[in-house]
């Protein structure tokens, strides 16, 4: 009798949690709307040019007007937001920061070993957990769940959407996968690409809400180890890869990697449209692994630099069509 009056409480259980966090979303595409500077037009006027930094003197996520030297935004974990005291050390040393949700969201990391997805809005972290091992890039998957890189014990970890509980207590899967990076979403091939070392591996997505899961497919050498940054090529098909001592091209629909520059420590590599030099943050030197300025990487000169900061990566604020379609909007798997 017990197993027959369980079930249909359950169900009903999971039905009312999966109806609040419908209205959660609902209500979060509502602040996050209503609150967009970016839709004004004036903050974000041209020809101004906007990076998005990891910038680790203040440990904050900043949003910089690279024409004028402006910080307009800065996300600090428990400053004005949802993050509590006892968890604001996983937000040492921001490691990445992507444009997500057409720019009204923010997914960030840091090596305290936290992942945040950051309503721009009114700062609120509404996911955020500590996947640990040194988080390098986290990645927006389609369904609303999120994919963490971590290089300390090498892993890539799932992680369910989770908007009830700060911080999540959902669903996470650890895939091992050595020195892990970085984390790119491919809408095209609804693959996921990481690299690590001398390897560039493709995973396909198995979109289950409730045992979501990454399979290996595909595996491309690398023509140098030490792979560290992974982002798109704005407006092609092809991925930057930064390694030790250069940068490269991957074009995805033939495999080629091709050597672009020869810089060495290369932390993010950026790049836009007409009016937007390829951009990277190179570190200092071997134990120095931030940079005041953030280069032109073809010419080597400043587009941006501030005294005493600490950027560890930096990317323009632009969509990246790439990984996410046009208009999204928050949502969550269910």
């Amino acid at each position: 009798m017990m197993k027959k009056i369980l079930i249909p409480v359950m169900l009903g259980m999971a039905l009312l949690q999966g109806c609040k966090q419908e209205e959660v979303a609902k209500n979060q595409n509502k602040t996050a709307l209503a609150g967009n500077s970016e839709l004004s037009g004036a903050i974000m006027a041209e020809p101004n040019r906007y990076l998005l930094l990891a910038e680790q003197s203040q440990n904050r996520i900043s949003v910089v007007n690279a024409t004028d030297g402006t910080f307009f935004w800065n996300w600090k974990a428990g400053v004005n937001n949802n993050v509590s005291a006892a968890h604001v050390s996983w937000f040492t040393n921001p490691s990445d920061a992507k444009r997500v949700y057409n720019g009204l969201y923010i997914l960030a990391t840091a090596s305290g070993g936290g992942v945040a997805l950051i309503r721009q809005s009114d700062k609120k972290a509404v996911f955020y957990a500590n996947p640990g091992g040194n988080p390098h890039s986290a990645e927006l998957l389609p369904d609303g769940n999120i994919v963490t890189a971590s290089s300390t014990g090498g892993y890539l970890m799932i992680h369910k959407m989770d908007t009830l509980h700060h911080p999540s207590t959902a669903f996470t899967r650890k895939i091992i996968q050595e020195d892990a990076h970085n984390v790119v979403w491919d809408k095209t091939r609804q693959r996921l690409w990481s690299a690590s070392k001398n390897k560039l591996y493709a995973y396909s997505y198995n979109f289950s809400c409730t045992s979501p899961n990454l399979t290996l497919v595909k595996t491309i050498t690398l023509p140098a180890g030490n792979a560290h940054d992974l982002f798109p090529v704005y407006g092609q098909d092809s991925l930057w890869i930064s390694t030790s001592n250069k940068v490269w091209v991957v074009n995805l629909n033939t495999d080629a990697v091709t050597e672009v520059s020869t810089l060495a420590r290369i932390k993010s590599v950026s790049s836009g449209g007409a009016g937007y030099p390829t951009v990277v943050l190179q570190g200092l030197n071997a134990t120095d692994w931030w940079n005041t300025k953030v280069i032109n990487m073809d010419t080597g000169i400043a587009v941006f630099e501030g005294t005493g900061l600490k950027i560890y990566k930096a990317r323009w604020k632009i969509m990246n069509a790439f990984s996410y379609p046009a208009n999204d909007v928050f949502h969550f798997c269910n």
